[in-house]
């Protein structure tokens, strides 16, 4: 019987310390970093920076300008770094910019900025972004955040940190997403959301401290019990938010969780 001669896999090539698969499209503009692991069939488009360490796992595309740091992970058919969605948009280098030690799961969309919006979408450190969640043009992501399956950000959306965001939840554009909050699977969020604090619902309300994300954040048992205070007061006492504030500020704003509460709120009015 004749010997069978089996395909030889391509050999990944090498290029300053990065690993490229053979299938891989990488433009000669591309900055690769040290360590970085680029899969098949991905696509690196001019002006892409990876950081040293990152990966794109396979099929992934990054496109330009956009810069990632380091250890960063993308799945496959994630798209970083796409033109806005934005009618506005007429060629200008706007760009992304990405921190440390993010995951972007499966079909994941993170699109750069708008000139009129500052020009950058910036995605902090240490944040999981998971199945198909789109961040649109101009938004900000803090460390720490999580975006669930299929949530979907408008344009100029602050996501503060540690917050988490549920699974097909959509946010309206311009809308600030305070620090440990979280949005309940389903919410439609269409007002701020304040920090520390969990909200459901069509359009979605605030329903109670976010106590599980509090805990876990190992906030000092005294701030927590500052929190539960000023909850009562400004969502519980039926006094409206405008001399709710105020009477929270008096009874328990020397707690600093509680200050970056009313803080919040007090922005949204300036």
């Amino acid at each position: 019987m004749a010997a069978v001669s089996l395909p030889v896999a391509p050999v990944p090539s090498r290029r300053s310390g990065a690993v490229v698969h053979p299938s891989a499209v990488v433009d000669s503009g591309a900055v690769l970093g040290d360590g970085v692991v680029i899969g098949p069939l991905c696509h690196v488009g001019a002006g892409v920076e990876l950081g040293a360490g990152t990966e794109l796992v396979a099929q992934a595309t990054v496109l330009g300008p956009t810069r990632l740091g380091r250890d960063n992970r993308v799945y496959p058919h994630a798209t970083l770094g796409a033109p806005p969605q934005d009618r506005s948009w007429a060629g200008e280098p706007t760009e992304l910019v990405v921190g440390d030690k993010n995951v972007f799961r499966e079909s994941v969309t993170v699109h750069r900025g708008t000139a009129k919006g500052g020009g950058v979408t910036r995605v902090g450190s240490d944040c999981l972004v998971m199945v198909g969640a789109h961040v649109a043009h101009d938004s900000v992501l803090a460390d720490g955040v999580t975006l669930t399956n299929y949530t979907s950000l408008g344009g100029h959306v602050v996501v503060g940190e540690r917050a988490v965001v549920g699974g097909h939840v959509a946010i309206a554009p311009f809308v600030r997403i305070g620090e440990l909050s979280f949005a309940a699977g389903g919410a439609m969020v269409e007002r701020d959301v304040p920090p520390f604090v969990i909200v459901a619902g069509d359009r979605a309300r605030v329903r109670a401290l976010n106590r599980v994300g509090l805990r876990r954040a190992l906030v000092p048992d005294a701030s927590q019990e500052a929190l539960e205070r000023a909850f009562r007061i400004l969502w519980r006492s039926g006094t409206p938010l405008a001399l709710a504030v105020p009477a929270a500020e008096s009874e328990c704003g020397a707690d600093p969780y509680v200050c970056r509460l009313l803080e919040f709120i007090a922005a949204r009015a300036r």
